[in-house]
């Protein structure tokens, strides 16, 4: 018995609409950050709404974009004209604001804003493209930092370094100083 081959291949299920993935810039990187992000989008959506209310007869003034919002904007093709794209933008950063894995690094003293820079580039891309970090200051560490997550710590300080080489450490201190007290040979005269 032969198979009939069917002159038509089965029809393929419509492909659902593409989802729109939004990224975060690198500089918005504190969970501070996402908050007046999300703040800004929600007053945003309000003087438009509010601008819609009104039908459009009086002139409303709309809450200038910070530079962070317009970061997210350009990056992300975003129009906040289009409610669409202003309920995303919600959407988005409330769940990068509940969601998003958070670090907080202490340093001895402010790191530079380039080195900042650098380490969210590595840490977007090494850990999480949403990860979020909070800077705080510990002078007592002073050189490295100290690295926290929700149920891990991590302490790359100097002191924390020294304090585990304790012993070479005093070793070659002890060393140095025997061959210090040595009496040191007399040049003949």
């Amino acid at each position: 018995m032969e198979h009939e081959q069917p002159d038509q291949a089965p029809p393929e299920p419509p492909a659902e609409p593409k989802k729109r993935v939004l990224v975060l810039p690198v500089l918005v990187s504190s969970p501070a950050d996402v908050t007046r992000l999300l703040h800004e989008t929600e007053q945003i959506d309000e003087a438009l709404m509010q601008l819609s209310l009104r039908g459009g007869g009086t002139e409303i003034k709309l809450p200038k974009t910070s530079r962070f919002m317009d970061m997210v904007i350009e990056q992300n093709g975003i129009n906040l004209l289009k409610p669409e794209d202003r309920q995303l933008l919600k959407q988005f950063l409330t769940l990068v604001k509940d969601k998003a894995p958070r670090l907080h690094i202490s340093f001895g003293a402010d790191p530079a804003p380039a080195f900042m820079d650098k380490l969210m580039t590595w840490l977007r891309q090494e850990i999480s493209p949403f990860v979020l970090v909070t800077v705080g200051l510990q002078p007592n560490i002073g050189a490295g930092c100290i690295v926290r997550s929700i149920n891990k710590q991590f302490d790359f300080s100097l002191g924390k370094s020294i304090s585990q080489k304790r012993e070479l450490l005093m070793n070659k201190l002890n060393a140095a100083q025997a061959q210090e007290s040595q009496p040191q040979p007399q040049p003949a005269a």
